[in-house]
């Protein structure tokens, strides 16, 4: 019985990290990327670096801040398409207070 719960559990945990859909951004246009975020909420975007030929970049991205962890924020990025070089999408970062601050008191002109 132990052994039995013990694989579900694993079964389980898999299926939650297979959950996240991957795609080639290149392979599609700019809006198809949007959709395909918008429909599914979050999905993994891997594609090659232009600047480092044979690094491939990958991260998720999602629809809002719904599937981003506790803390974190909606912050818009950019990924290259089949129809563009920069398609708007975004993604969940961590806030950044100490530039926020800096900006608000140090650059008061």
């Amino acid at each position: 019985m132990r052994t039995i719960l013990l694989a579900a559990c694993f079964l389980l945990l898999a299926a939650e990290a297979q959950a996240v859909s991957r795609y080639d951004p290149t392979r599609m246009s700019c809006d198809r990327v949007q959709a395909t975020i918008a429909r599914q909420g979050a999905v993994i975007l891997r594609y090659q670096s232009t600047r480092v030929p044979g690094l491939p970049l990958y991260d998720r991205y999602v629809r809002d801040e719904r599937f981003c962890n506790a803390g974190e924020v909606r912050a818009r990025a950019y990924v290259p398409s089949a129809d563009t070089r920069s398609c708007m999408v975004y993604v969940c970062k961590r806030p950044d207070f100490d530039r926020r601050f800096r900006r608000r008191f140090l650059h008061n002109d």
